[in-house]
């Protein structure tokens, strides 16, 4: 009997008893700690100018915004899109910063989206690049505002009004939650900003 026979059932043992440690230590354990975590940002208490024709409290916008988020996931727009700036391949150059921690302490970054594949633009900061126009008409048919665009059209978003396509609900929510991204990142830029350029001394 040579040595591997002699112990295989120990090695039998150890090696299911290691996989069953690593499903604790890589599954359980952070889906608990997850769990017992709270969001550091919160959601906006107020319904932004752009959005207030559409929803008439907070609590309308912010269900819209998790609405928004759903849609996203199931339409699978996180596969061509990432929400995270990788320290990689001069992302920084095109999309801004590389992307940190705290960029992702909301609810509504639950799953996080960071997505594999760079088909598209990364969306982590997109909140008022664009119109809310421009957004809807992408929706609809991206080649109309993006001619090179490989992108598909979503025309079951819209309902068909004497001829002309007007965005549903569920367009609304998409929209709003694409302007949501980055919206505290981006007033924390500015506040930075503007406190630096009060206490700077000018650049000659």
């Amino acid at each position: 009997m040579n040595f591997i026979e002699k112990f295989s059932g120990i090695f039998l043992i150890a090696g299911v008893g290691l996989f069953f440690l690593a499903v604790i230590g890589l599954g359980v354990i952070p889906i608990y700690m997850l769990e017992k975590s709270t969001p550091q940002l919160q959601l906006p208490a107020t319904v932004p100018p752009d959005f207030q024709p559409d929803y008439a409290s907070p609590t309308e916008y912010h269900q819209a915004l998790h609405r928004g988020r759903d849609l996203y996931i199931a339409e699978g727009c996180w596969h061509c899109h990432s929400q995270y700036v990788r320290p990689t391949a001069n992302e920084n150059l095109r999309y801004g910063p590389v992307s940190t921690p705290m960029e992702y302490q909301s609810s509504l970054h639950l799953p996080q989206l960071f997505g594999t594949r760079r088909v598209g633009p990364d969306l982590s900061r997109e909140a008022g690049k664009k119109s809310n126009d421009w957004h809807f008409a992408h929706l609809y048919q991206p080649t109309h505002v993006v001619p090179e665009s490989i992108m598909p059209g979503y025309p079951w978003y819209f309902d068909v009004v004497d001829g002309v396509p007007v965005p549903n609900q569920d367009a609304k929510a998409i929209v709003a939650y694409l302007q949501w991204l980055g919206v505290d990142v981006i007033k924390r830029r500015d506040t930075v900003q503007t406190y630096e350029q009060q206490i700077l001394p000018p650049r000659e």
